[in-house]
């Protein structure tokens, strides 16, 4: 008998070690790609001390919500420095403002992977924002892998597309 409750034991350390082993991420529900007019979606109030689509709108580094990443790389690329910086110099100037960073890979590599991935291209941008005023707390990172591409076709023009980071701004 008390062999069988060390098994037992062990068994049951080993699946709850398992089970906090995991970490799941969150998709939140957005529109499809095709759905979208520029690749993004803007939500806001127009209160005071809010944000508005005509201010994302009429700055121009403002206007360009994509960042794009190299193959199995989640290192911000130094053309996407300045339009990240001015993002979050946007942030630092509106703090009501809040941003989610969806992250994406091309279809290349596991399922699993590939959520990793774009993570941490997510977590990189992010980053990037916070190293030009943005908060931790205005920061939403979401993975989406492979689950989304904005190109269906196999060659690198189009998975080149689909390694990216897409920059949308939403309100509390």
């Amino acid at each position: 008998m008390n062999k069988t409750a060390r098994i037992l034991l062990a068994v049951l350390v080993a699946t709850s070690f398992a089970a906090c082993k995991k970490k799941e991420v969150v998709k939140e529900e957005a529109p499809p790609p095709a759905e979208r007019t520029d690749q993004t979606t803007t939500r806001g109030t127009s209160t005071e001390g809010a944000f508005t689509e005509a201010d994302l709108d009429s700055n121009p580094c403002l206007r360009q919500r994509v960042v794009y990443f190299d193959f199995d790389r989640s290192d911000v690329r130094p053309e996407a420095q300045a339009t990240l910086g001015c993002h979050g110099k946007y942030l630092r100037d509106r703090p009501s403002a809040r941003v989610t960073l969806e992250g994406h890979a091309d279809e290349r590599g596991t399922r699993e992977y590939n959520l990793g991935l774009g993570e941490r291209r997510g977590r990189a941008a992010g980053d990037a924002l916070q190293a030009n005023g943005g908060s931790a707390g205005q920061l939403n990172v979401v993975s989406y892998g492979e689950e989304r591409p904005t190109c269906n076709e196999h060659g690198e023009p189009c998975w080149g597309k689909n390694r990216r980071v897409e920059i949308v701004y939403t309100a509390k």
